[in-house]
């Protein structure tokens, strides 16, 4: 309650700064979405659920061609999940989706907020999803936001510079197996850099750890530890597309000697004039932990592939599979949407695995165990 109040206020200073502004209102508009899933695996469940993204933006001009613009946007949402013993578990909330001041000019831009922070070259199986939690199956990518300052600014070369100061975000993110302390600020940056046919990054990230609650609780006499990332990535172009991602992680841990983790993603994609164009994407990915950053390390790897076909101007047909290497298991995924006016409907199958190795903090990960299929309607106003 504490945090929403928080976020509550941040939407009264938006008010405010409108009223007082007059700045001008560029968007009022919100999503609702609609959802039945039901997996007949053993056991029986089915979830139905809504969800409701109202969002209000503001926009003030200044000279110097220098922009202050605000959003502030609920995520409304309640669901009920039916087992076969009979038994229903109820969900749902009222919380901030997205609450962000942002002072921008012509090559740079300062974000301050609730807000999305996602980077990386990667489209499927990302080492860089290190404060987001988007599930690349999810047609509407959605994602938690991260509190904090981020500091953008454009070089006429199409470099850029990225830095950023993170504070009171102690949920699970992205690939993270430990919560971040709520109260001490996490710091980090990136730069990008155009080469060759494309463009590379290198990027840091610096936060402190808490274990309390977790499995290691009781493996420790101490209540957090620090971390360090670095990654580096890179997307091309040469006929087709391809790019790498790799992240090495230090997790200063004493009930371990394992301290390293290695994500490494390598990918590529093309479009074949195929009908109306097929296009495909697939990837390799693996995960390790080790005692050295680079030494022999225990982990699991995965290969991913996504097909994505137009039928016409209003159906797609996307299926993904992944195969894990280290299991010998296959995830199956398929998805056929239409979109029509202010209208998305989507129907999605599925055939997993019953307990899943990757994207272990994405929601409803036990939902999509085993097989089933979701229906989901989307209206846009």
């Amino acid at each position: 309650m504490k945090d929403f109040n928080k976020h509550i206020i941040l939407f009264l200073v938006i008010m405010l700064f409108g009223l007082l502004s007059n700045a001008q209102l560029i968007d009022d508009k919100g999503q609702l979405i609609g959802w039945v899933t039901v997996n007949p695996d053993d056991p029986f469940a089915m979830q139905a659920g809504a969800r409701y993204l109202p969002s209000l933006m503001l926009d003030k001009q200044f000279e110097n061609n220098l922009t202050l613009d605000a959003e502030f946007t609920l995520n409304i949402y309640g669901s009920s999940l039916l087992w076969s013993n009979d038994s229903i578990d109820w969900d749902g909330n009222i919380q901030p989706y997205r609450g962000w001041f942002r002072l921008a000019g012509d090559q740079f831009e300062l974000r301050a907020g609730l807000q999305k922070l996602n980077f990386g070259s990667a489209s499927i199986l990302r080492p860089l999803m290190w404060f987001d939690q988007i599930d690349p199956r999810d047609p509407l990518q959605m994602t938690a936001g991260v509190d904090g300052l981020l500091f953008r600014y454009y070089f006429l070369n199409n470099a850029n510079v990225w830095l950023w100061g993170l504070i009171g975000n102690d949920e699970l993110k992205g690939w993270d197996t430990f919560k971040s302390q709520k109260n001490i600020p996490e710091v980090g940056g990136r730069i990008q850099l155009p080469f060759l046919s494309g463009e590379i990054a290198t990027t840091y990230h610096y936060r402190e750890g808490d274990l309390r609650g977790s499995f290691a609780d009781s493996l420790t006499l101490r209540n957090s530890f620090s971390e360090n990332r670095l990654a580096l990535d890179g997307k091309f172009d040469w006929e087709i597309g391809f790019w790498f991602e790799s992240a090495l992680i230090y997790q200063n841990l004493d009930f371990t000697t394992q301290r390293y983790q290695r994500l490494i993603n390598v990918g590529a994609d093309y479009t074949f004039a195929l009908g109306n164009g097929l296009s495909v994407i697939g990837e390799y990915f693996t995960y390790q932990n080790s005692e050295e950053a680079f030494g022999k390390g225990q982990g699991i790897g995965f290969g991913a592939m996504s097909l994505s076909y137009p039928i016409n101007i209003i159906n797609n047909l996307q299926a993904m599979v992944y195969y894990d290497f280290t299991n010998n298991d296959f995830y199956r995924f398929v998805n056929f949407s239409w979109t029509y006016d202010n209208w998305m409907i989507y129907i999605m199958a599925f055939w997993n695995p019953d307990r899943f190795q990757i994207n272990q903090n994405v929601g409803e990960i036990n939902l999509y165990g085993g097989y089933g299929a979701q229906l989901m309607v989307v209206f846009n106003h």
